[in-house]
Parts: structure tokens; sequence; C-alpha cells
């Protein structure tokens, strides 16, 4: 390393939060992006769509990026990326599988990069400016997945990408240990490596073990079989075809998400369906009970996927029956318990056998458990170690993890979102931090939201809203018309009518003596009508309503 190198490691997000994965590597000023995704919206996020990375650090320095390379093909690695492109315009890297779901994301959003984006594959070997990247095969839980081995002048990087260690693969080879190795004789200066499953001791289980529990329960099922998994799960999706198959069952999908991937996959070869054995949704009432799978999404319990409104009974085409058995193929991400456990309550009252527990071997992880990530460790032999893609616990027990295989503490660094992480010939530290942080996707408006308007849907969610209407003489200020108050969501209007006309008298007073105090600006009579009618209200009834005040003048 020359004494003027300087080698950066930027997360954009996927450090302390789940999804949203997006790191910048940064050397003399050229950079190299891995991944760009989105983050579901947390629980307070009232009305969000999409939480997608703060790039404000790209746009200013886009004339410097060297390109994305996307590691796979999961929307917190690729979803964001429509909305990248509409700021930024650079060259885009990824396997078969990944462009051909990226693809199919940038149509949706009407998105056209200004390149053709360039397909790669594991063993290949790709230099970008100062950056050559080697790509390794690793697995997940969806197909072409590749680490990514980064040389600089200033040293060697690996980042694993999501990753497990499976032995025993379905529809691709097992992981390159010996690429691993051979990079850990090469000198890794830093490994950065998917955290997602480090509280999890032992190892994560093969794909392949799920493939038997399939066949397990479909050879004891006398009537519908619906499964749930994760639209980009294709290695899943292939293990029930294959289920189906072998007990003589047709094969129906449910979901647009799902539907658009198996498509895909399909295409592409990805994933192999024996002819005649799809049926459409409007022929699933046609096909005997005993004779008919259903593979559909709402692992998560959202609310409009389409396990839960079948669920609900609010489906257009499917409903749940007496005797289906549903097994949902997938863990819950963090926060959405609830919604699942609402969905698995409504199938158990529609009549169905729920087959979701943990322990019944009809999911796996696609992430790599504790003795897997100490063996990447141990491969790889990083100087420097950080951990990345999990919340801040996550994070930690990895880096406690890499304590436990001889990595020095001092040389474990747990970064947050906007953190540069700078290795010189003196060593690697802290540097000052760039603009990072959260963008909020809302309908088609991109960061119009934000904390304001948020707590501003939080008062409306938790408290409802007043408007207080009246109409005022231009030139005595004295009322016309009103007061009138309208509410929504703050209580019934026929019981509490005596409290609102309490309300309405409250309102005409704060008026009049505005009046009398010769005050004439609107705003200013506004502001005393809203803090007024808080304060009562608040006093009456301890509540804290959105107060409206709208002042008309004749």
């Amino acid at each position: 390393m020359a004494k003027d190198d300087r080698l950066s490691i930027v997360p954009l997000g996927g450090v302390g939060e789940i999804g949203k994965n997006m790191t910048v590597i940064e050397y003399n000023g050229d950079i190299l992006v891995v991944d760009a995704g989105v983050a579901f919206p947390e629980e307070e996020m009232l009305g969000i769509d999409l939480v997608i990375p703060d790039i404000s650090y790209l746009v200013a320095n886009q004339d410097r990026i060297r390109g994305i390379i996307l590691t796979h093909g999961h929307e917190d690695h690729i979803g964001a990326l429509p909305y990248v492109l509409k700021q930024v315009s650079p060259r885009i890297y990824g396997t078969r599988l990944t462009l051909g779901l990226v693809e199919g994301r940038l149509a949706e959003h009407g998105v056209s990069p200004a390149f053709p984006p360039q397909c790669v594959k594991a063993g290949e070997t790709l230099s970008l400016g100062p950056f050559t990247v080697e790509f390794v095969r690793v697995n997940h839980s969806i197909a072409d997945v590749v680490a990514l081995a980064i040389t600089t002048p200033a040293g060697l990087l690996v980042h694993t990408a999501d990753f497990k260690f499976d032995q025993t693969p379905i529809g691709e080879e097992a992981p390159d240990f010996r690429k691993f190795a051979e990079l850990g004789s090469r000198g890794v200066l830093a490994l950065l490596s998917d955290s997602t499953n480090a509280e999890r001791p032992g190892y994560t289980m093969s794909e392949r073990d799920v493939g038997r529990a399939f066949e397990d329960v479909f050879s004891k099922a006398e009537g519908r079989i619906l499964v749930a998994t994760f639209a980009s799960n294709i290695h899943r999706v292939q293990q029930i075809v294959d289920a189906s198959w072998k007990f003589g069952r047709k094969v129906a999908v449910i979901g647009r998400s799902l539907e658009n991937t198996v498509e895909i996959a399909t295409n592409l070869g990805y994933l192999v369906i024996p002819p005649g054995m799809l049926v459409s949704v409007d022929e699933v009432d046609r096909v005997p009970a005993d004779r008919l799978t259903i593979i559909t999404t709402g692992t998560q319990g959202e609310p409009m996927s389409a396990l839960t409104r079948m669920a609900m009974a609010t489906h257009k085409k499917v409903g749940i029956r007496p005797g289906d058995t549903v097994i949902i193929s997938a863990s819950p991400i963090p926060g959405n318990e609830k919604l699942i456990g609402r969905t698995i309550n409504h199938l158990f009252r529609q009549g169905a056998d729920v087959i979701y527990e943990r322990f019944s071997g009809v999911h796996a992880s696609g992430h790599a458990s504790q003795e897997e990530l100490k063996l990447m460790m141990n491969l790889t032999r990083p100087k420097y170690f950080v951990p990345v893609h999990g919340e801040y616990r996550h994070l930690v027990k990895h880096a406690r993890l890499a304590e436990q295989v001889g990595i020095p503490p001092e040389n474990i660094f747990i970064l947050d979102i906007g953190d540069v992480l700078e290795f010189t010939k003196e060593g690697a530290r802290l540097g000052a931090k760039v603009d990072a942080g959260q963008v909020l996707v809302d309908g088609l408006g991109v960061g119009d939201v934000g904390n304001v308007v948020l707590r501003d849907r939080k008062v409306l969610a938790q408290d409802g809203i007043l408007v207080v209407v009246v109409t005022v003489d231009k030139q005595t200020a004295e009322v016309i018309a009103g007061p009138d108050i309208v509410s929504r969501g703050f209580v019934y209007v026929k019981e509490s009518e005596a409290l609102l006309k309490e309300a309405e008298s409250e309102v005409r007073e704060v008026i009049s003596r505005c009046s009398a105090q010769g005050i004439t600006e609107w705003g200013t009579t506004k502001n005393r009508v809203r803090e007024a009618l808080a304060e009562f209200v608040y006093q009456k009834i301890r509540r804290r309503p959105m107060v409206l005040p709208i002042v008309m003048e004749v």
C-alpha cells in the first residue's frame, strides 16, 4: 500500500437493520457500489410502502462511480435500483437470474438504464477502474448468488453477500470452499460478512431437507395443499413442484410477485415445471381437491397478500375450505409476528390444518448460522472484520464470533449507516461520516414524507382530528357563521354533543378576545384557536387530537 492510498468502506444501508442493503467501496476517489436494496416499513411508518437508502453521497459523486454490482435478486438487494437509476446512471453487473428479476422491476417502474446491464457468473473476473472483482459461488434462498472478492491496490476485500454453506443444495453446485481458502492464502484485508443468523447456533438446515418434509406432508394430505413461500425462493418452488408431481397434483401459482418470478425463472431455465402441470387460478375449482397444490405469497401476513385475503375470505377467486392443508414455508421477519399470527388464526377458523412451526422442517433459512460464519472467517483469515446485513444485536453477536476465532477486538468494526471505515498504511480507522439514512416511498412520492408527516399521521391514527370552521366579518372581526366543529376519529358525535357545544363556545370566546385586543392577523387568531381548543379537549377527556382551524373572511 502506497503512503497516500486510501481505501474506504461506507455502508449506506444494511447495518443495524434488516434490508436496505447498500455498501460503497471507495479507493482514491473511485467508487464501487454493492447492491441497492429496499427495506419494508416499520410499524410506526404509517402509510409508507418502502424504505430505500439515502444516496445523496452517490449523487454528489456520480461521475466517480465505476459500477453497481448486485450479489443476488432479493428485494433487499435490488429493490431500490429503479429509484437509484432515476438519480445516477452507473453500469450494472449481476448474474443471469438477478438481471432477469431486475429487468422486471425496472419495467414496472418505466425505468431504462443508461447502459445495458452486464451479465456475470461465478468464477469470472471483472475489472472496473482500480477494482478487480472476482465472483465466488455461494448458496442462499435464491439461485445465482455470488460473493465478491474485490482486489484494490490497498488490499483485498471479501463481501460474502447473503450466504449459507449448503453442501446438498437444490439445482446448483455447493459453495466454492476452495476459492475462499485461496483468498485466505492471498491475504484478506477485510471481510464483510452476513450477520442475519449470528444468534443461531450450529449449522443451517439444507434446502434439500425441506423437500423431504414436503414429501412427508404431501403423502398424508387428503385435500388441497396451499404452500406460502417467498416469491423469490425458486429452489423452494421447485421442491413444491417436485413433490406435487410425485403425488399426482396439479399446481396453481397465485400472487402477482410470485407469478412474475415463476415466469422469469422458467424462461431462464432455473425452474422446471413439467408440461401441463400448471393450471390457472380460474381452473382451480375444476381440479379435485386431492389433486391440487396452490403456491402463494403471504408468508409475512401482509394484509394485501393472496394468503391473507384467502384467510379473510376476501380473495375473489380462491377461498379456504375445511380439509385444506396450509404450509407456511418461511420464518417471520422481525416485527411481522403479529400479522402472521393473525393470518394463521383466520386459517384455522376457516377449517384448515396449518403447518407453520419451525421444527416442522418445512422451511430452511438462507443464512449461515454460527458454525458456518466461523468457517467463513477461518477460510478467509481476514486482518479486519466488518459484520453487515443485520440488526445491531446480530452485528454484536457476529463480532463476538470473530473474537472467538482469533480476530483481535481492535480489528473488528461495527458500523452505522454513513460511517466511513478507512484503510491506510497506518491501519484502519473511522473517518468523517457521510450523509446517509433512509428515504420513504409513499405511492409515487419518493422522499416527500418525512418525520413531520409521520408524526401527524400518528396523531391522526391515535387521537383523530377536529376541524373548526368559522366565518367572520372582515371589517368588524365579528363571527357571522359558526364555529362549526367536524370530528373524525375523535368522538362519536351523537354521544358527545355537549362536549362539542362547549368546544364551540370556547372557540367563539377566543375569537372575541382576539377581536377585543385588536388582533387582525388571522394567522395569530388561528394559532390561538388551535392552542385553546387543544387545551380544552385535553382538560376534559385527556386526548390530544389534531386541531385544524379554518377561518374565512367575508
